[in-house]
């Protein structure tokens, strides 16, 4: 991916992976948004914080999009649907969140995919098109990433896409109504290039 002047690209760029397409979320994505996590309710609950009764509404995904619109805005997340190359199958979600800069320059990501689409490389070519764009677009130098010691998916995921495992938290992340353990992975701006190549970004 190469560098381009940050001051005059758009507030998110457009990534774009092998037969993958990453954007920022739009109003009109609502109704395959709120189908496909309805189709994969019992596929994404045991790995996510509880449900709200309006968790599928208009109006909560509306305040998702205004709050990713104000992080994109202060640079501080960006959040990012997952498409098929044509940008017309949503498959899932990607979040470059809580971005530290001055001497920490770190980032945490976060994802979700739809059950249909798992277990296909889409969210390991997603997390390599996500990564390059932390390092070689934001600068910044390190990336974090947290999963339940049971999710073996998610452990191979981000060990296939070059994040090492740095430690155990205790009680990290309140899932499905329970305080969990989490582990701890990071990847660094000098631990090489990811094993999946990417396109750069469009403008």
């Amino acid at each position: 991916m190469a560098l381009f002047d940050w001051a005059q690209a758009p507030i998110q760029p457009t990534l774009t992976g092998s037969n993958i397409l990453l954007r920022i979320p739009k109003a009109s994505d609502f109704e395959q948004w709120s189908h496909l996590r309805e189709r994969s309710r019992d596929f994404l609950t045991p790995w996510e914080p509880s449900w709200t009764r309006d968790e599928l509404s208009r109006a909560s995904f509306r305040l998702r999009l205004r709050r990713s619109r104000l992080e994109a805005r202060q640079r501080t997340g960006y959040t990012y649907f997952i498409f098929d190359r044509g940008g017309d199958v949503l498959m899932g979600g990607l979040t470059l969140g809580r971005i530290q800069r001055g001497v920490a320059q770190t980032g945490t990501i976060g994802y979700w995919m739809g059950k249909p689409y798992a277990g296909k490389g889409v969210m390991s070519r997603a997390v390599d098109a996500i990564s390059l764009f932390a390092f070689d677009v934001l600068a910044l130098h390190r990336l974090e990433a947290a999963c339940l010691p049971r999710n073996e998916p998610s452990i191979r995921l981000l060990e296939r896409s070059g994040f090492r495992r740095e430690g155990y938290l205790r009680s990290y992340l309140k899932i499905a109504g329970v305080w969990e353990d989490h582990l701890l992975y990071s990847r660094l701006s000098e631990d090489g290039a990811t094993p999946n190549p990417v396109s750069p970004p469009a403008t």
